[in-house]
């Protein structure tokens, strides 16, 4: 637990370090390194599942759509379909012909989808709104995961997930919620002006939900891997897809609000 502690107490001042000090392209580069880490974590846990990844080919097409939210409108249909057809251009150089082969090309993609482009939205906000608009995501998701587990410890009865995830508990992830609510109206109050409390409440539960759903998703891959982190690169906090599964399904959601607002 202290180790888990020490290594937040790293790296929340680095992220906002980067926000803050470096211009949009810092936060750009700082989000095309976690892809890369990620990326690679996800191909060893895709091998381990039986649908071996061409890692580079996966690392560069996930970078790629990150990468495209640095413009006004982002070319994403060019991307996955540039994405799409390296992968599948990568088993055809395969020569003979796996059964395998379509499930590589797919997970390949996937990537692109779950790691790059919720990165590439973060970076994404940073460009438009400034570092400000970064915060009350970043509050929320922390305020939302520290209420989830500690309201599952001392609260926690009931399993939210047996079978994917026996620690999580249903008085968790209500816990999760309740606080990731006024944590998203305050914060949003805050830095993201003329935003209604009743919208900045709804997206308060969405990211809450999505977070969980996110961390969720992310856990049922370990356990069919048998495994029981992504990597062991953060101390206390396994590697960046254990840190980042939650920011996969909330930070794109985050970005489309902003957008739309």
């Amino acid at each position: 637990m202290l180790l888990r502690i020490l290594s937040a107490l790293v790296m929340l001042p680095l992220l906002l370090a980067v926000l803050f000090l470096l211009p949009p392209w810092g936060t750009l580069v700082f989000a095309l390194a976690a892809v890369a880490l990620g990326v690679w974590e996800y191909a060893a846990l895709s091998a381990a599942l039986g649908v071996p990844v061409p890692r580079m080919a996966a690392v560069a097409g996930a970078m790629a759509a990150c990468a495209a939210f640095v413009v006004d409108e982002p070319p994403l249909a060019i991307v996955l379909s540039a994405i799409v057809v390296a992968a599948a251009g990568r088993a055809v150089a395969g020569g003979r012909p796996t059964r395998d082969m379509l499930a590589a090309v797919a997970s390949t993609a996937f990537a692109a989808l779950w790691i790059g482009i919720p990165l590439g939205t973060i970076a994404a906000v940073r460009r438009l709104g400034g570092a400000e608009a970064v915060l009350p995501l970043i509050f929320t998701i922390v305020v939302s995961d520290s209420a989830q587990y500690y309201a599952g410890r001392v609260f926690g009865r009931r399993t939210l997930s047996p079978l994917i995830s026996p620690k999580k508990t249903v008085e968790g992830a209500v816990g999760g919620m309740v606080f990731a609510v006024p944590a998203m109206v305050w914060s949003g109050s805050h830095f993201l002006p003329g935003v209604g409390w009743q919208w900045l409440a709804l997206l308060g539960a969405a990211i809450a939900v999505l977070g969980m759903t996110g961390d969720l998703f992310e856990s049922a891959i370990k356990r069919a891997a048998d495994v029981k982190d992504s990597s062991a690169l953060i101390p206390g906090h396994g590697g960046v897809l254990d840190r980042l599964d939650g920011w996969f399904f909330a930070a794109p959601v985050y970005y489309a609000f902003l957008r739309s607002w």
